[in-house]
């Protein structure tokens, strides 16, 4: 049986868009990608998610979406299920430990109709434990409207209030964080990352032409459209992307393929610098730092796009 988001089980339906944009932690409903899911097993379900002709941030190419749309899908997907099929409460904090992805370009190809996404979502792992927090391990098969998408892992956790207040600190409460955080700095040229609009842009420049200043505007009604305690994973992974993408500037890339770890929250009102080593002709490994901590890692695999 398939239940429409807004039809799920464990949450009030009383207010169908709310629930809606709630289940997928976003508050535009413009921004909710997830549709629909449906239960193969009590750990295997399919989530399906509409992307738009366009989209405000990512669809930034005239030929293709961004991959990290696809990744966003997979964050709804989860999200969804977190709080439907695996009944944690709405108040729960969900967070990102690792997640690694692979897209198929072609797969990411726009076109002039409206994609239906779909989702196979395995979940190896769910582990409950005694104080309230889950920790999950999903796999994840994604297909195009019946063709191969990509694949991802990741592994996440979810906390109850108490104990996410207690792991956060002084930093737990998001309108407390929202107006400490620092100004954003000037933008690298936006043609370098693939961007048309300096508001898109997450990256500030430096003298070194490896190492940019993570820019994190909290006004950006896409990467924040509430308010946050912390800078959220999808901007570090928007960063890391248009890292690799200012590296082959001017060609234009696809970044195919992520492999990363999360180690700590990035906080708003520090510095954020990201530092990227290329490895081969496709492979760079980035680093987010802030302070003396590594906060996040990836190696990004890319693909030269055709006709650039």
């Amino acid at each position: 049986m398939a239940f429409t988001v807004t039809d799920a089980p464990t949450v009030p339906t009383s207010a169908p868009s709310a629930v809606t944009t709630r289940f997928v932690r976003k508050t535009d409903p413009a921004e909710a990608l997830v549709t629909s899911w449906r239960a193969i097993s009590d750990t295997e379900h399919v989530v399906t998610a509409a992307w738009p002709r366009t989209h405000s941030f990512y669809a930034p190419d005239t030929d293709f979406y961004s991959p990290l749309l696809y990744t966003e899908s997979i964050r709804q997907g989860l999200a969804v299920l977190s709080h439907t099929a695996f009944g944690i409460p709405l108040d729960h904090r969900l967070g990102w430990e690792s997640f690694s992805s692979t897209a198929v370009p072609a797969a990411l190809r726009r076109t002039s109709e409206p994609v239906a996404v779909d989702l196979q979502i395995t979940h190896t792992s769910v582990t409950r434990r005694r104080l309230g927090s889950t920790h999950l391990t999903a796999h994840i098969e994604a297909t195009r409207d019946g063709e191969h998408l990509g694949t991802a892992d990741i592994r996440y956790v979810t906390h109850p209030g108490a104990i996410y207040n207690r792991l956060r600190g002084r930093y737990a409460d998001a309108k407390q964080a929202f107006a400490t955080a620092l100004p954003h700095g000037p933008a690298v040229s936006p043609s370098l990352v693939g961007r048309d609009d300096e508001r898109d842009v997450v990256l500030s420049p430096t003298e070194d032409p490896y190492r940019w200043q993570l820019r994190a505007d909290i006004s950006h009604t896409v990467l924040f459209d509430h308010p946050h305690d912390h800078i959220p994973g999808m901007v570090i992974l928007e960063a890391f992307s248009q890292a690799t993408q200012l590296l082959s500037a001017p060609y234009r890339t696809l970044p195919v393929a992520f492999d990363t770890t999360f180690r700590r929250y990035v906080e708003l009102d520090q510095p954020c610098w990201i530092t990227a080593e290329p490895l081969t002709e496709s492979d760079v490994r980035l680093t987010a730092v802030q302070g003396q901590h590594l906060v996040a890692s990836t190696i990004v695999t890319t693909e030269p796009v055709s006709g650039r």
